[in-house]
Parts: C-alpha cells; sequence; structure tokens
C-alpha cells in the first residue's frame, strides 16, 4: 500500500519512521517533508493546504492512505475534501472531518462539547469585541492567574498567563479590538486557573471503537525550570510516572470514553488521533484542550514506543475495525530532548550546517532542510533525540550524549527535562 504523510515536522518524521517499519508499507511518500523524512520517504514539495496539489499527488502515485500530521488542514476540511471527490473517495484518510475538528479550531467550541457530555475541565466564559467590557468585569469578578485563550488557531501562541488585572485587560482588548493573534482572538475565552501537573493523553478512533495509547509529558518552556517564554515543546517523556493503574482508568471513564461518545451523539464522524491536553489537580484529571492529531514532540516518544504495526493500525482505522486490534507496547520509557535554533521562540536564523548526524540513532528532524551538499537549519525546532532506558532518568541521560555529538551554530537544549518528576 502506498502511503502520504502530509506535514513538515518532527511528528512526520517520527511516523515516516514507523510506517517504513511496516511489511504492509509500498512507497511512502511525505508533503512538503524535510531531510528527515527524505531517508525513509519520497518528498513531495507541496504544501499542506494546497489541497489541489495533494489530490494530483495522490492519483499520480496511487496512494490509498493519507495521514495528516498538522491541524490545519484539518481544520480546514482536507478529510471532506476527499470525500466529496469521487476520484478519492475511496482513499484513507487519517484525521477528522471538519466538523470534528473544531474540536482543536475553536476553543469556545471544544468548552461547549465538555460541558454538553461533562467532561471535567475549568470554568471559562467567552467573549467577543462587543462585549470586552463584560470580558473586563469577568476579569474584575476572577481570581489570578488569569487565562486568555484565543478562540482559534494561533500557532500554539494564543494563550496568555497573567498576574496583574489591569495587564489581563489591556491584553484581553489588544486580543479583541487590536486582533492581536489576528482572526484567531475574534473570540476570547477565558478560563479558571488550574493548578497542578499537566499531560497528554492520545487516543485513536475510528469513530466506533478506540485504543488509548501510551500518555506522555511535555516541556513547554525555553528555560530550565520551567521559565521563560513558551515554546512547541522542548521535550518529552513516555510513561508518565505518576499515572498509576488507578488513575489511567479514571481518565478513560471520566475523559476518553465521553469524548468517543460524545462524538457519536454529536454525529461527527472521527477518524484518527484526539490529543487531550489534561492537567492533574490532586487526585482528579481536568481537560485543558483537544487536539485533532498527534502531539509533537509527544510523538517522538509515543510512536517509537508501539510496537504495533502503525500502518496496521491505520487500515483498521480507515475500515472501522478497531475494537479488534489488541495495542502492543513497549514497557521502557522513552525520552526526547528537542535542539532548538539560538534565539528560538523568538527570532532566529536558518541555514546553519548540522553536524554529528548518526543514523544509528533515532534523531527526528523538526525542522531541517537538504541543501544538496549538506543538512541545515529550517526552523525554530530542529532535532528532536529519542532514547529508551529502564527509567525516565536513564532514557534522559542517553539523549543527552546524543545531542552532545551533534552541533550547530546558535544550537540550544534544555538540559532539566523531567526535573519535576
Amino acid at each position: 500500500m502506498n502511503v502520504l504523510v502530509i506535514g513538515a515536522g518532527g511528528r512526520e518524521h517520527t511516523l515516516c519512521w514507523k510506517l517504513k517499519q511496516s511489511s504492509k508499507c509500498g512507497r511512502l511518500y511525505a508533503a512538503p517533508g524535510n531531510a528527515g523524512t527524505a531517508s525513509c520517504a519520497t518528498n513531495l514539495s507541496i504544501k499542506v493546504n494546497d489541497f489541489e496539489g495533494i489530490k494530483k499527488a495522490v492519483i499520480e502515485h496511487e496512494i490509498k492512505l493519507v495521514v495528516v500530521g498538522p491541524e490545519e488542514p484539518l481544520v480546514n476540511g482536507i478529510h471532506d475534501f476527499f470525500l466529496e471527490d469521487p476520484e478519492l473517495a475511496s482513499v484513507g484518510i487519517i484525521g477528522p472531518e471538519k466538523a470534528a475538528a473544531t474540536l482543536e479550531g475553536s476553543k469556545a467550541f471544544a468548552k461547549e462539547f465538555m460541558i454538553r457530555h461533562q467532561i471535567p475541565t475549568a470554568a471559562y466564559a467567552e467573549f467577543t469585541a462587543g462585549t470586552v467590557s463584560d470580558g473586563e468585569r469577568y476579569l474584575e469578578l476572577s481570581k489570578p492567574p488569569y487565562v486568555l485563550k484565543a478562540d482559534g488557531l494561533a500557532a500554539g501562541k494564543g494563550v496568555l498567563i497573567l498576574e496583574d488585572l489591569e495587564e489581563a485587560k489591556a491584553e484581553l482588548r489588544r486580543m479583541l479590538l487590536e486582533k492581536k493573534f489576528g482572526n484567531a482572538s475574534s473570540k476570547v475565552v477565558i478560563e479558571e486557573f488550574l493548578s497542578g501537573i499537566e499531560l497528554s493523553c492520545f487516543v485513536l478512533t475510528d469513530g466506533k471503537s478506540y485504543l488509548t495509547l501510551p500518555m506522555a509529558k511535555d516541556y513547554k518552556r525555553i528555560g530550565e525550570g520551567d521559565t521563560g517564554l513558551n515554546t512547541g515543546g522542548m521535550g518529552a517523556i513516555s510513561p508518565v510516572p505518576f499515572v498509576t493503574a488507578a488513575f489511567k482508568e479514571k481518565i478513560d471513564k471520566e475523559i476518553v470514553k465521553p469524548t468517543v461518545e460524545g462524538l457519536q451523539k454529536d454525529g461527527m464522524p472521527y477518524k484518527g488521533f484526539i490529543f487531550i491536553g489534561l492537567i492533574k489537580v490532586g487526585d482528579d484529571a481536568k481537560v485543558i484542550e483537544y487536539n485533532v492529531r498527534l502531539g509533537d514532540p509527544e510523538t517522538e516518544v509515543v510512536i517509537p514506543r508501539l510496537k504495533s504495526d502503525l500502518l496496521s493500525l491505520f487500515i483498521a482505522v480507515h475500515e472501522e475495525r478497531l475494537g479488534e486490534f489488541i495495542l502492543d507496547v513497549e514497557p521502557q520509557t522513552a525520552a526526547t530532548v528537542m535542539a532548538v535554533s539560538g534565539g528560538y521562540p523568538e527570532a532566529y536564523q536558518n541555514g546553519k550546517t548540522i553536524l554529528g548526524l548518526n543514523e544509528n540513532e533515532m534523531i527526528f528532524h523538526a525542522g531541517t532542510l537538504d541543501s544538496g551538499s549538506e543538512i541545515v537549519t529550517n526552523g525554530g525546532r530542529v532535532l528532536a533525540a529519542t532514547s529508551f532506558g529502564e527509567d525516565f532518568k536513564a532514557a534522559v541521560e542517553r539523549s543527552y550524549l546524543t545531542l552532545e555529538k551533534i552541533s550547530f551554530e546558535g544550537m540550544y537544549y534544555r538540559k532539566d527535562i523531567g526535573f519535576d518528576l
């Protein structure tokens, strides 16, 4: 079976790396891919939202399954595009249809979904430019820290957590009246701040049955000790040491099952991944957010832990027989550490030569480009080094040893992944 993976990051390289191991995988393609995907797939120079270009490639290369990595094409309706085209309707798509993808496309929609299906989450209210004064009054009645979320997709930058009331009011005005995050902040959700420890739960569903994949914990802040600006993710660990069997069962009963059943009740077909961002508050779990695809860099620890054939899993999703599948998971801990460009997550330079890459180690490319004579940096997050160990400390240590052999100008990585465990 010929397969296409859409996207260009570490998540997509990891998916290609795993899919290539399947005996069922024929020709494998990535669009647009990166220097890492080029080692296990054929890169196609097609942008993720170029649906017509993707259609042409699917027909030309006789592709039977498409795995959608990033959220934007899903929110823009790529699955619906395939279903509505007679030439594409039989092609399998891993990723939900547009209506269900609104779980990530709109924070307000996701909140309404959770309330409707009694899924535990933080208290909230939503505001628009016309109700900005109501939003300010809501902030006055709330306790700090104040959590402001742009309703739409804002490339991971649309969430503000502020201690000062006047600053929170000013930011609310900037978001709603000055369009600080463009159309993404035409509506803003103000949310109760939850204090606890975060984790990521990954679910794969065919719309009827579901499997819960290994859980992970990622590290978003640029600085050690979880300080500084938010990033796309600086590292991750799986499994999560504090997730006991009882806590996992609670998450399944109170969150995962009601989410999948809620999608069914609301008439929203869903074939693909549901990423549930959770926070552990005391002995309880609450949902912070939904994503409608795998997270990154969590993919770089979750997918390597799957002993099961990933392509067989995806075929079962397409054919709606996921209920027959038993997941086989590596018991060892996986840890990934992200090497980023100097200056990230603010201004940084591309085109820096990467030295010391070793094909025998699990190094997933997040932002790289093959310039012909060498591999160079092509993004803020550049490489993810993943390793296995008996526990998270051993796994993290091995990832650091891998990164010590690699260099590029301005390279930075956190040296405290797992510090809070």
